[in-house]
């Protein structure tokens, strides 16, 4: 799946930026060393916006394409924000296989967000994962730490409305 870049607008702080400066300044003078500062700056600021990877590259004196191809190609950097509420729908093989597709697109249809986005209220994000390893209970989502299986798309309201209050 392609990421996509969050259209909410970015809130970062000056403390948080200050932060950044610090880790960037103690790992500058080593190129190799930019996921780890990518990983720092993610741990600040709960996800990596263009802006922070404008801070980045320009720190580290580090082309901004090859920051921005570094966190698009690893799996580990969001370039959205998550929700309090993050739901992550598998999308595995025994649970596609019993509808978790279905499920996914009526969570985004529901929620007016897709894949790797968050709502403007910040309440909720949903990405899709391969597998969590309770095909038993196919199909699965999580929200934060909650599971949920055996579902259909008619279990989608009563859940999400748990979040909702």
């Amino acid at each position: 799946m392609k990421k996509k870049i969050s259209t909410i607008p970015f809130k970062g702080t000056a403390e948080q930026e200050q932060e950044l400066l610090k880790v960037i300044d103690a790992h500058k003078d080593d190129p190799s060393r930019l996921m780890t500062v990518m990983q720092e700056a993610q741990d600040i600021y709960g996800y990596l916006p263009f802006e922070v990877q404008e801070i980045i590259a320009e720190g580290m004196d580090i082309p901004l394409e090859k920051v921005f191809g570094v966190s698009t190609f690893y799996s580990q950097f969001a370039l959205s924000p998550k929700g309090v509420y993050n739901i992550s729908v598998c999308l595995g093989t025994a649970c596609y296989v019993k509808g978790s597709g279905d499920i996914f697109n009526k969570i985004s249809e529901k929620l007016g967000i897709g894949a790797d986005e968050c709502t403007e209220d910040g309440k909720f994000s949903l990405t899709a994962c391969r597998c969590i390893g309770a095909c038993g209970l196919a199909p699965v989502l999580t929200v934060n730490e909650d599971v949920y299986g055996r579902l259909s798309v008619d279990d989608l309201d009563d859940i999400l409305a748990k979040y909702s209050e």
